[in-house]
């Protein structure tokens, strides 16, 4: 499945957890078909084997999302480039930009604004994980 608009809301519910760190629907996703949200979900909190792991089985928009959540501007214009639509208005809601945000509410898609949020959230953890000298890994 390459539109991530096509899975069921149950699937993208359970892709908004494990981005939140939810380890049991992490695993879930992986043993029920969805190996492809698991290891995004993984390379959005930096897993660099998770990000070769899509390139490598076909997934290059869920890497390229990755990236372009992570403000990769060549990334983000790839997505554009190749009509990822959904993908480009989930960054731009992450963003919190009101155009996103109206386009998905507009077509009942609440779905994915949760989805933003919560990458919105691991994102500013992430920040904050960073900024603290005492959580710096050597």
């Amino acid at each position: 499945m390459t539109d991530i608009a096509k899975y069921p809301a149950k699937v993208l519910v359970a892709f908004g957890e494990a981005i939140s760190r939810n380890v049991a629907i992490h695993e879930w996703l992986f043993k029920n078909g969805y190996a492809e949200l698991g290891a995004t979900a993984s390379a959005l909190q930096a897993d660099v084997e998770a990000f070769n792991w899509l390139m490598k089985h076909g997934f290059p928009q869920y890497a390229a999302f990755c990236n372009a959540i992570d403000d990769d501007q060549k990334a983000y214009e790839w997505l554009k480039k190749n009509k990822y639509d959904v993908l480009i208005r989930i960054v731009d809601a992450a963003y919190e930009k009101p155009e996103a945000i109206m386009w998905f509410n507009k077509r009942k898609l609440q779905i994915f604004i949760m989805i933003a949020s919560k990458i919105r959230e691991l994102k500013q953890q992430q920040h904050n994980d960073y900024s603290d000298y005492h959580k710096i890994h050597f």
